[in-house]
């Protein structure tokens, strides 16, 4: 059942399906925004939906190392950079809908905004973090940083994961409407759950060998 799927991962269509799936919520909400079908408050939901899809595409971005190694899928790897790139995409179109509809692109009242409201400071070092990570996705950034440091910049998505929970969570505050954070705050434990564990077994394995290694290595002659 899976090496069929394999194989359509590796079509070379696979890669513009994805691409064009991920616009779909744009298309979507460029479509409500002309016929009208936004709801009284148009400007709250463009904001509110943007903010969203940022962090459905965060969880899609967190989900493909944990389903490539418990599905045997390595083909999954070829769109992780993509799906992290149309996060920072979402996450630019959600900060552009607020600096339109609440701020009407004042950048003092949105300088003044961020430093005034916590929830916003902390989206926006979230936002920040996305743009190096977008501007060091590209092999030339591998080869100029090296593997290892940019492994290690890399890992702050899981900073911008938290950030984009506690702006959530301190944007919802204010209503006490705390459902929605709670569910995407579970998936992505879930997912950080599952590195954490992932590497505590891989430790225990390596640990394991070596002391296999010792036990099993050959005794050296005195003469």
């Amino acid at each position: 059942m899976l090496e069929p799927m394999r194989k359509l991962l590796l079509h070379p269509a696979a890669k513009p399906v994805v691409f064009a799936m991920c616009l779909l919520p744009l298309v979507w909400l460029v479509y409500a925004a002309f016929a009208n079908q936004l709801g009284a408050n148009p400007a709250e939901a463009l904001i509110r939906s943007t903010g969203d899809w940022t962090l459905r595409a965060l969880c899609l971005v967190l989900a493909v190392t944990p389903l490539r190694l418990l599905t045997s899928t390595p083909q999954l790897a070829r769109f992780r950079r993509m799906l992290g790139l149309f996060v920072f995409f979402y996450a630019v179109l959600h900060l552009l809908s607020y600096a339109w509809f609440d701020m009407g692109f004042d950048v003092a009242d949105i300088v003044r905004d961020i430093i005034k409201r916590p929830f916003i400071l902390v989206g926006s070092l979230a936002l920040l973090l996305l743009a190096l990570l977008a501007a060091t996705s590209f092999n030339r950034a591998i080869k100029a940083m090296g593997a290892k440091r940019w492994q290690a910049l890399h890992r702050t998505v899981y900073a911008v994961a938290a950030l984009a929970i506690l702006h959530f969570f301190w944007m919802r505050a204010g209503k006490n409407d705390f459902g929605e954070v709670a569910v995407y705050a579970a998936i992505l434990a879930a997912l950080m759950g599952w590195r954490v564990w992932n590497g505590l077994r891989k430790r225990r394995a390596a640990r394991a060998g070596a002391s296999s290694a010792v036990v099993h290595r050959p005794a050296t002659r005195t003469h």
